[in-house]
C-alpha cells in the first residue's frame, strides 16, 4: 500500500451570507473529495495543541506526526532548513517578511504584510542591500521566497514576545512590535531597514508602476535550532513532500523526507497545480508516503479574495486529487485534511478541529450524504491517532 496526504492549507472556513449560509468548502466544485467522503473515514483532527498558536507550522508538524509539545523550537528555524540552510546550536532565526508600512499622521499602518507579494528578483536585491549596509557582525539576512526572508541573529535572544504580519493587516504596528528581553535591538534593526528600503532603487521603480513598496521589515515566529526523530524511524516508511513553501519544506527535511524542486510551484495562487500532481504521482513510485502540500486557499483568505479561495479548492480537486487517483487510485491510500482554518472573515488563521477524510479503493463505509467540508460528521481525533489510523496501526 502506498501512502498520499494532500494538505489543502487554509481551506476550512465559517459559513457566509454571500454563500447563503454555506462555506468555501462546501460551495466548491471537488468531485474527487466528495466522491472520497461518501465511501471513505471521515471526521475531524485537532491539529492545534491547547496552547498554541494556529499557524501551518504547528498544524503541518502535527499532521507529519510530530508533537509540537516535543518538537515545536519556533515557525523561523523550519523554514530556514526548508531553505536548505544550517545553524548553530545558540543561533536564533527570525521569520523576516518584507513590508508595506502606511504612513497615517504620526502612525504607521501594517499596510501589506507581503509588500504586494514582491518578486523573487526585487527580494534578493533588497535582502542584499540590507547585508551590505546594516553593519552588525551578528546579524545576517537570508533570501526566501519572495517577501518571505529570515534574519539571523548569532547568540541571540528567542524569548521575547512578537507578531504575524498577516494577523495586523491595517493595525498601527506599535502595539505589536516585539517585546521582552532583546526586542529593542530587534526594534532598531528593523527601524534601520526602513531608512534602507524606503528609498531604494526597487522600491522607487516599484511606485512609478503604481506597486506597494517594500519599504520596511518585519521580525517575527523566532526560534532556535530543531531536532527531529527521522519519519523512517519514526514511522518505518519512507516519504517524499510535494511543496513550495519553506515552512514545509523544513519540516520535511527536518524529518528526513526527500523533498525536491518542483517547477512552477510557487506556494501562491498562480502555483502550477499540475505540476505538483505530475511530481506527487512520480515520487509514488519511489516512496511509501507523498505529501502534497497546497498553499494558495490560506493565501487567498488573508486576501479575503473569496473567489480566489473557492477557485484553488477546485483546483486542488481536479488537478492534483483527480490526476493522482486516476493514475494511482488503486495502490494508493489517500487523506484528505485542511491543517486548520483561514476565514475569509478573519484573513487570519483559527483554531478549531479540521475535517478529514482517509479513502481507498477497499473502504466501503456508506456515507451517501457526506461531502467534504467542515460540516463532515465522525469523531474527532488527535493528529497522531488519525496518522495511526491512516496507516493500518489502529482501526477507527
Amino acid at each position: 500500500m502506498k501512502y498520499l496526504v494532500l494538505i489543502g492549507d487554509g481551506m476550512g472556513d465559517f459559513p457566509l451570507d454571500e454563500l447563503g449560509g454555506k462555506t468555501p468548502l462546501m460551495v466548491a466544485k471537488k468531485p474527487y473529495m466528495d466522491m472520497m467522503a461518501k465511501s471513505g473515514i471521515c471526521g475531524k483532527v485537532i491539529t492545534i495543541p491547547q496552547g498554541f498558536p494556529p499557524g501551518s507550522d504547528i498544524a503541518c508538524m502535527s499532521l507529519y506526526g510530530y508533537d509540537p509539545r516535543k518538537y515545536y523550537t519556533g515557525r523561523a528555524p523550519i523554514e530556514f532548513y526548508g531553505m536548505g540552510y544550517e545553524m548553530e546550536k545558540n543561533d536564533v532565526v527570525f521569520r523576516c517578511n518584507l513590508v508595506y508600512l502606511r504612513e497615517e499622521g504620526d502612525r504607521l499602518i501594517m499596510g501589506d504584510y507581503s509588500s504586494g507579494h514582491i518578486s523573487m528578483e526585487e527580494s534578493l536585491s533588497l535582502i542584499s542591500s540590507l547585508n551590505e549596509r546594516i553593519k552588525e557582525e551578528r546579524i545576517s539576512f537570508f533570501p526566501g521566497l519572495g517577501y518571505r526572508n529570515i534574519m539571523l541573529w548569532r547568540d541571540g535572544e528567542w524569548r521575547m514576545e512578537t507578531s504575524p504580519p498577516h494577523d495586523i493587516q491595517g493595525k498601527d504596528i506599535k502595539d505589536f512590535l516585539p517585546k521582552g528581553e532583546g526586542s529593542s535591538f530587534l526594534v532598531e534593526i528593523m527601524e534601520k531597514a526602513r531608512e534602507i528600503l524606503s528609498d531604494h532603487e526597487v522600491n522607487r521603480e516599484r511606485i512609478k508602476r503604481g506597486l506597494l513598496p517594500a519599504n520596511s521589515i518585519w521580525l517575527w515566529g523566532q526560534g532556535k535550532k530543531a531536532d527531529f526523530l527521522p519519519f523512517k524511524e519514526k514511522f518505518n516508511l519512507t516519504g517524499a513532500t510535494v511543496c513550495a513553501v519553506h515552512l514545509v519544506k523544513g519540516i520535511s527535511r527536518l524529518a528526513g523526507l526527500f523533498t525536491p524542486y518542483v517547477e512552477g510551484a510557487t506556494g501562491y495562487l498562480d502555483t502550477d497545480f499540475s505540476a505538483k500532481a505530475k511530481k506527487a504521482i512520480e515520487l509514488l513510485s519511489e516512496f511509501n508516503v507523498v505529501y502534497v502540500h497546497v498553499e494558495a486557499p490560506d493565501e487567498a483568505s488573508h486576501q479575503g479574495d473569496l473567489k480566489e479561495k473557492i477557485k484553488a479548492i477546485e483546483n486542488i480537486d481536479s488537478k492534483i486529487l483527480g490526476p493522482i487517483y486516476e493514475e494511482k487510485g488503486d495502490e494508493v491510500r489517500f487523506l484528505i485534511v485542511t491543517d486548520h482554518f483561514t476565514p475569509i472573515q478573519l484573513r487570519t488563521h483559527y483554531r478549531s478541529p479540521t475535517p478529514f477524510v482517509i479513502f481507498d479503493r477497499n473502504l466501503r463505509k456508506n456515507n451517501p450524504d457526506s461531502t467534504f467540508s467542515e460540516m463532515l460528521d465522525g469523531p474527532i481525533y488527535t493528529a497522531d491517532q488519525l496518522l495511526s489510523i491512516f496507516f493500518g496501526k489502529n482501526q477507527p
